[in-house]
C-alpha cells in the first residue's frame, strides 16, 4: 500500500499549497486604490462645480432674456416676488419647473423690481434653502459673465446673500 502511495504521490508527506493572496498584498492594493481616489474624486468635484455654474448661467441668461420678452409684451418686468415664488405672468416666458426647483447651485430664483437701486433683476437669493456658495465661488460666476467684479457689470451682489443678472440699471 506504501508503494502505492508513493506511486499516485511522490512525497505523500508534501501536502500541496494553493497559492493566494497574503494580507499584506491586499492591505497594498487597498492602500494604492486609495492613493488613487484621493487624486481622483477631488477633480470629480471641481468638475460638478463648473457644470452647476454652467447651467446657472444659462438658466439665469434665459431668465434675463424672458424678463425683457415680458417687459416688451405687457410694458412691465416681473414682479418682485418672493425668492422662490414665480412671479405672476412669468410662467408662459420660461418653464416653471426650472425656476420652482431651485438654482443649480443652491438657493432659490427671485425676481426683484425696484429694490436695491435696481429697476430689474433675476438672480440667486441663498435663504437657507439647499447648498450657500460663497463670494469666491460667486466671483468665479461673474468671471464668467463679464469682469469678475460684483459690485458692477451684468452680474452683481446686490445684498449679502443675493447675487443678479441685472435685467435694466
Amino acid at each position: 500500500m506504501n508503494a502505492v502511495c508513493k506511486a499516485m504521490n511522490k512525497h505523500p508527506n508534501k501536502r500541496k499549497h494553493k497559492r493566494g493572496f497574503t494580507l499584506i498584498e491586499i492591505l497594498i492594493v487597498v492602500i494604492i486604490l486609495g492613493i488613487l481616489a484621493a487624486i481622483v474624486i477631488p477633480q470629480f468635484s471641481n468638475a460638478s462645480n463648473d457644470a452647476a455654474r454652467a447651467t446657472f448661467l444659462v438658466n439665469g441668461k434665459i431668465f434675463v432674456v424672458a424678463a425683457m420678452r415680458l417687459e416688451l409684451d405687457t410694458g412691465q418686468f416681473p414682479e418682485d416676488s418672493s425668492s422662490g415664488a414665480l412671479p405672476a405672468g412669468f410662467e408662459q416666458y420660461i418653464q416653471p419647473e426650472k425656476w420652482i426647483g431651485g438654482t443649480p447651485i443652491g438657493g432659490v430664483w427671485d425676481c426683484e423690481l425696484n429694490s436695491f437701486g435696481i429697476t430689474s433683476a433675476v438672480g440667486v437669493h441663498f435663504n437657507g434653502s439647499g447648498v450657500t456658495r460663497d463670494m469666491a465661488f460667486m466671483q468665479q460666476v461673474d468671471a464668467m459673465v463679464d469682469d469678475g467684479d460684483l459690485t458692477t457689470g451684468s452680474f452683481q451682489q446686490i445684498a449679502a446673500d443675493r447675487y443678479y443678472f441685472i435685467v435694466e440699471d
